[in-house]
């Protein structure tokens, strides 16, 4: 059979540590279109709509793992924010044509559509194995004739690192006030709950927010209110106070945690010693800037975690969990300040700190995903254990 992508044009991405990967070029393809951004690897075999709507990846030039991607086309369900938040996109062998009863399109006019390149018949394991040995690292991926290899290598080595970046700005996007089941947000929900008690509105930081974890809460019975990333500290505690709130989400994200100084500083604000005692829970970005806030360090991971098999261990209970991933920075677990922090979750690849929570207060958070999409369920226990905290939190003051 004769290959109906043969007759593409070529792509190539040039690293800043001189390699020079060379395919065929879809997506945004004759635009001239020179990308640059950091180029990171995804080991999941399933969920690539998930990921590239994700906007964690904001920045960067993702590489997917598996040998075939697109062989499900793309719908309008299986999307992570309002867009496609990938810089590029680079795999093995794109998909001829996509074969699946959801499917409303193709990879390659979805990434059109979006302005995003794409690159296939590069040697992904070739490219996972030199990110892996030499780390994530700055990327510029072209189809332009035009550019020789050492141009674009020089501009490579001229593209800042992920170090220092705020991009929170970029992607929080989700229109503030009351999120509900408009179209797509309530669909493709593995968990189907009918909550006993009544609902609780929580507030939920958007620093790039994906929908599945706002599904995971609305299902719990939570009335979820957005709020943008530079959020009024003073404001949602006097709601607390008031009996308006029940809790807090921070949620996921791209870029530097520790460059995002305006949420820290609100968190902080939320932890300190005299401050009541709302409930708040943190995932990935959210769980770095809640442990800063509490005083900690982050760091930069030389490649980052970004998979959907990351095993973590639960510390109080030694339980296993198989996780979903996303992220290029962790927090140092020897700067949780003991007397009042402790782990509670540890990455079972590296040992690096994958979950802490506070010892004065119900505030802990995740390093992963435990909304998945894409993913496992093994860790859906999170959202329950912030709902009950937020209704013990109501039951209290009620008293």
């Amino acid at each position: 059979m004769q290959d109906a992508h043969a007759d593409r044009a070529a792509g190539r991405l040039a690293l800043a540590n001189g390699a020079v990967f060379r395919g065929r070029a879809f997506g945004a393809v004759g635009r001239g279109i020179v990308q640059d951004a950091e180029v990171v690897f995804n080991t999941a075999i399933t969920g690539y709509q998930e990921c590239l709507t994700d906007p964690s990846y904001a920045g960067q030039i993702l590489v997917l793992t598996a040998p075939l991607i697109g062989n499900t086309g793309v719908n309008r369900v299986d999307v992570e924010s309002e867009r496609v938040q990938i810089a590029g996109l680079v795999v093995r062998e794109l998909a001829r044509r996509p074969s699946s009863y959801r499917a409303t399109g193709e990879l390659s006019a979805y990434l059109a559509e979006a302005g995003v390149l794409g690159l296939d018949g590069v040697d992904t394991r070739a490219l996972t194995r030199l990110v892996r040995t030499d780390g994530a690292m700055p990327g510029v991926m072209t189809d332009d004739a035009g550019l020789s290899d050492d141009a674009l290598i020089e501009r490579a080595r001229g593209v800042p690192t992920m170090a220092g970046q705020n991009l929170v700005r970029e992607v929080a996007s989700i229109p503030t006030g009351a999120w509900g089941t408009r179209e797509g947000e309530g669909a493709g929900l593995w968990i189907d709950r009918d909550p006993a008690d009544g609902p609780i509105r929580v507030l939920a930081v958007d620093c790039g927010a994906k929908r599945n974890i706002l599904r995971h809460l609305t299902a719990r019975g939570c009335e979820v209110e957005i709020v943008p990333h530079g959020f009024d500290a003073d404001e949602a505690l006097r709601r607390y106070e008031a009996g308006e709130i029940a809790g807090l989400f921070v949620s996921n994200g791209p870029g530097d945690p520790s460059a995002v100084e305006g949420t820290i500083a609100s968190l902080r604000r939320l932890v300190v010693a005299e401050a009541p005692p709302m409930p708040i829970f943190g995932i990935c970005l959210g769980h770095q800037l809640l442990a800063i806030a509490s005083g900690a360090r982050s760091f930069k991971l030389p490649f980052g975690h970004r998979g959907a098999n990351q095993p973590v261990r639960h510390e109080a209970t030694g339980r296993v969990e198989i996780t979903s991933q996303n992220h290029g920075f962790a927090v140092d677990p020897a700067s949780l300040d003991p007397a009042r922090a402790e782990a509670t979750h540890v990455h079972l690849n590296d040992g690096t700190l994958a979950g802490f929570r506070l010892l004065d207060r119900p505030v802990f958070a995740v390093q992963y995903h435990p909304e998945a999409s894409p993913g496992p369920h093994d860790s859906g226990y999170l959202f329950d254990a912030f709902v009950e905290a937020c209704r013990a939190s109501l039951a209290s003051a009620a008293r």
